[in-house]
């Protein structure tokens, strides 16, 4: 899959595709970057929140 906006996709998108069509919808071609660019954001919200309580290591809590 190709990058997004210079970062690669952070997801699996054939899984990401199944679990849509279980749902009885469509996936646009669009939908697994953006997907992908909300993990990232969740990401980095963990990492801030992480570092914020002096901890290098992301948690379930942190999520």
């Amino acid at each position: 899959m190709a990058k997004k906006k210079g970062k690669e996709v952070l997801v699996v998108a054939s899984k990401v595709r199944e679990y849509v069509k279980s749902k009885k919808c469509n996936t646009s071609g669009e939908f697994i970057g953006e997907l992908s660019n909300a993990v990232y954001g969740l990401i980095d919200k963990a990492a801030a929140r992480a570092k914020g309580n002096n901890r290098k290591t992301i948690q379930a809590k942190d999520a």
